[in-house]
């Protein structure tokens, strides 16, 4: 299946952003609408932290467990997950770009290691489903670090 890519651009600089979302629990505050029951473990951010979470579906419970795999600070870090009783493997990529005004272009995209065969024949309404659900984290976590710059 084909990567899905979604984008975001904030006036926070790259470094503030990287701080960020590199702590990998405060990424359930902005995918809380699809990824639910968080627990944390290892450590709180950078390579090796891990969380287990919830995918929000109809039907069965599908737990998702998630380990950062890669870190380049300030300009990505790299998640992989493993899902639906081990046949989806994703690997998650955020990767920030200064803007000339000093803020940030925040890309991320999720691309498919292995999926579900019915998945890979639904693979369009998979895709959109999942291009929304990230494009309205992002929106979310560009209205997080917004509320963080009014608070300081």
């Amino acid at each position: 299946m084909k990567p899905v890519t979604v984008s975001v651009d904030v006036p926070q600089p790259r470094e503030q952003v990287y701080e960020y979302i590199d702590v990998l629990g405060n990424h359930e505050g902005f995918t809380d609408h699809f990824l639910l029951d968080w627990e944390l473990s290892g450590p709180a951010s950078g390579v090796g932290a891990k969380a287990r979470m919830r995918v929000k579906t109809p039907g069965r419970d599908d737990w998702l467990d998630m380990e950062v795999i890669e870190a380049d600070p300030p300009r990505s870090t790299t998640e992989e997950s493993v899902s639906a009783k081990g046949r989806r493997r994703t690997r998650g990529t955020y990767r920030l770009e200064p803007l000339p005004d000093g803020g940030t272009h925040i890309i991320f995209e999720l691309a498919w290691i292995e999926a579900p065969p019915m998945e890979r024949i639904a693979s369009p309404l998979t895709r959109s489903t999942v291009r929304r659900a990230n494009a309205k984290a992002l929106q979310r976590l560009a209205d997080t670090l917004a509320e963080q710059a009014g608070g300081r």
